[in-house]
């Protein structure tokens, strides 16, 4: 059977795939899932190298060694808590691949056309070429569809991840512009997107009525936009699952260029890809009482009226005095957020874990769905500082006991804490399933300063009788607490 290797390993391949993404939805099972997938990855390269249309070897190898050594680098240096931008910005790649893809296979009909008219038989072709030469006026037609879907979505990926990445990478990106995490939109608002839509599907059909590269060139454009403009419009209480969106919009990217270029492998798994991050986007959306859709045309980020004014002060406590409550304590919860990532605090969190649990204490710890910047942040950090899994709960495990809990510890987080969520109608977050950590006898936070948090918006919590503010570094903190807890 002609190029049976090439099948087979691209289904050993598919199903390593399938096992890497269904192992990393647990904390014990993801190590194995990630050596899948890195098997998997290496079946694929090898079986696409030495497989059909294999040839220019040097150049392969070369690029495979430059690409290699960039995510060395990145996987090495790169701090965990860059990880969200990181991702962000490897999903705008992949969506410039499937441009440059798109418009390669345009330029090679365009070619096969010219040839043709010429009488060449197209003997010398590449392999790309010559399957091109095949195909019927209907199935060049169905290619044209491809090529032009794989291409618009690949330039909404592409810019999209771009601001994605600013939003969450702030001060630190190394981007020549900076940008605001609030929603910004340009007049028009969701007119622009709609008419950029509505451009996309207009030029579609003058490519494909052949009016010439011209208009794919154009339709490029409007992708560009429509992803610039509608992350842009999408506040940063909503980036987790923006993150989540883009590595969906990315995977149906890969499946695009797979029907284009005719591989299997890379439809199979931009299917895999596209679905698993639509899935997840809508558990998550669920998770803030969002709409999907909503999230995705940049419906949030703003509030909807005038917010409720909090009252009171902010007070403050020493380390002496957080001690002496978690000596007292029989029960303790501690909520993690992006604030003990920026401060590699994970390591001083789970020393503490284990001073209060050989003390015969409880301690739990409770994880919102979008802790952090991206989905898992916080328990993929709590188990790089060996964290006992059984003792990581999610919020709707933990929820209901807060108001048996003694001390309740959140290290900078600000949103999924937030009693606005529940209480003011008009805030950005409003209806938005919170931690509701308030109720436990005493809480006490780890903030830097006074600061609101990432989306911007005033907590409540930190003025509440019972809420304690701990200011500093919270890897400073933490440290400072270990030698009192006896």
């Amino acid at each position: 059977m002609e190029n049976a290797f090439t099948i087979a390993a691209y289904v050993v391949a598919g199903i390593l795939f399938i096992l890497s993404l269904g192992g990393l939805s647990g904390q014990e099972s993801a190590k194995r899932a990630v050596w899948y997938g890195i098997v998997g990855m290496a079946i694929a390269v090898v079986a696409t190298l030495i497989g059909p249309g294999s040839g220019l070897w040097f150049a392969s190898l070369v690029l495979i060694a430059l690409g290699a050594a960039v995510g060395y680098q990145l996987a090495t240096k790169g701090e965990m808590t860059q990880m969200p931008e990181l991702v962000a910005i490897m999903h705008s790649l992949v969506g410039l691949a499937a441009v440059f893809v798109g418009f390669n296979a345009d330029l090679t009909i365009n070619l096969v056309d010219a040839a043709k008219a010429a009488g060449d038989s197209l003997k010398e072709a590449s392999s790309f070429t010559a399957l091109v030469a095949k195909k019927t006026p209907v199935e060049i037609g169905i290619l044209r569809v491809e090529l032009v879907l794989g291409i618009w979505i690949g330039a909404v990926t592409f810019t999209g991840s771009v601001i994605a990445y600013a939003k969450l990478a702030g001060s630190s990106s190394k981007l020549p512009f900076s940008v605001d995490t609030g929603a910004k939109k340009l007049p028009g608002g969701h007119f622009l997107n709609a008419g950029a839509a509505a451009l996309s599907l207009v030029l579609l059909i003058m490519y494909l009525s052949g009016s010439g590269s011209w208009a794919l060139v154009l339709l490029t454009l409007a992708g560009l936009f429509i992803g610039y403009h509608l992350i842009m419009g999408i506040g940063g209480a909503d980036m987790p699952v923006v993150v989540s969106m883009l590595n969906s919009y990315s995977g149906w990217a890969a499946a695009a260029i797979g029907f284009s270029l005719g591989n299997d492998l890379l439809i199979v798994v931009g299917a895999l890809v596209g679905s698993s991050g639509a899935i997840l986007s809508y558990i998550m959306c669920k998770a803030m009482n969002r709409s999907f859709v909503s999230v995705i045309l940049g419906g949030f980020g703003g509030p909807a009226g005038e917010q409720m004014a909090v009252e009171g002060e902010q007070i403050a406590i020493e380390a002496d005095g957080v001690a002496t409550a978690l000596n007292e304590a029989d029960s303790v919860v501690i909520i993690p957020g992006y604030g003990m990532a920026v401060a590699q605090a994970q390591q001083g969190v789970a020393e503490l874990t284990r001073k209060l649990r050989a003390k015969g204490k409880e301690v739990r710890f409770a994880i919102h769905p979008v802790a952090g910047r991206l989905p898992g942040h916080m328990n993929v950090l709590l188990a790089e500082a060996k964290v006992p899994y059984d003792i990581v709960l999610e919020m709707d495990e933990i929820n209901d006991d807060f108001p048996d809990t003694d001390v309740a510890i959140v290290i900078g987080s600000n949103d999924i804490v937030n009693p606005a969520a529940q209480d003011d109608p008009n805030s950005p977050i409003a209806g938005m399933p919170v931690l509701e950590c308030w109720k436990a006898k005493q809480v006490f936070v780890s903030k830097r300063g006074q600061g609101t948090g990432y989306s911007g918006i005033e907590n409540p919590l930190f003025f509440k009788e019972n809420t304690r503010m701990f200011y500093g570094d919270a890897k400073a903190s933490i440290d400072k607490l270990l030698p009192m807890i006896d």
